[in-house]
């Protein structure tokens, strides 16, 4: 859909119908800490990461980026996002990201948006949404990821975890019908996603915990945006199945934590 002078880009919650590409360059609300994460995106590409974007300029509440050319896929998410070949690349484009990452220098004390944020900090700033939408892919490869406005230090489990949750991903059935096709064999593709990024037997050991950690950031997160009337959050809820879904999908982790353990051993 074509808004002014700018093509209106699908996708996304806290910035949806806000974000235009004009032709090489999106232009898009600002993060709080816009300027911090300008200048982590300038140290990935020094590092040699090509796989985000370029910050091109920012002011007057709005910033502008590089647009990335590729496939992104949106809920309900089509077949081909969930190949067990689409999500080795992610684990791989996720593993590259880090390794780039742990050589960027930054602020820890700085206005970073910790609001999906690994709470016990960490080493480097993580992505904290590597979900289907926040990632890009040419001819079935994940070569990109978008959208680091809650970039934020935190652990590289850290990021493993959110990616799981989103790409294995780490629902019970009930939740999983509503976004995901349909027989996706969960503890095949969480010891696929472990695999294709490299962990080590002691980040697999932990990554269950990690996991269940990060379902409950997400969950409070939702709550702060629901409690403040937000009402995309509010219908989101709504539509999916309330807070009983929640309730359904943390408790899912807990009782399949053995099994996950076993599948990453």
């Amino acid at each position: 859909m074509t808004v002014g002078d700018g093509e209106r880009l699908a996708g996304g919650m806290a910035n949806a119908g806000g974000v235009f590409r004009r032709g090489g360059v999106v232009d898009r609300p600002a993060s709080r800490n816009a300027a911090g994460v300008h200048a982590y995106l300038a140290g990935l590409r020094e590092r040699g990461f090509d796989g985000a974007p370029t910050a091109v300029g920012l002011g007057g509440g709005r910033e502008q980026l590089t647009y990335v050319e590729g496939d992104v896929a949106l809920p309900p998410f089509p077949a081909w996002a969930m190949t067990d070949d689409v999500l080795r690349s992610v684990g791989r484009l996720l593993r590259r990201l880090h390794d780039a990452a742990a050589g960027v220098a930054f602020d820890p004390g700085a206005d970073w948006d910790r609001v999906l944020a690994d709470p016990e900090g960490g080493p480097l700033l993580c992505h904290n949404d590597v979900c289907p939408e926040n990632v890009v892919f040419r001819a079935g490869e994940a070569v990109a990821l978008i959208d680091f406005d809650l970039a934020a230090p935190g652990r590289p489990l850290w990021d493993v975890a959110t990616a799981a949750r989103y790409w294995v991903p780490m629902l019970d059935p009930d939740s999983a019908a509503l976004q995901y096709p349909a027989g996706l064999d969960q503890l095949a593709r969480l010891r696929l996603l472990a695999d294709a990024y490299g962990l080590d037997a002691a980040e697999r050991a932990e990554l269950p915990a990690v996991i269940e950690q990060a379902a409950a950031v997400g969950r409070a997160f939702v709550e702060r945006r629901v409690a403040d009337g937000d009402p995309v959050y509010v219908e989101a809820v709504a539509r999916y199945g309330g807070w009983a879904r929640w309730d359904r999908m943390q408790d899912w982790l807990v009782t399949h934590r053995g099994a996950y353990a076993a599948a990453l051993n």
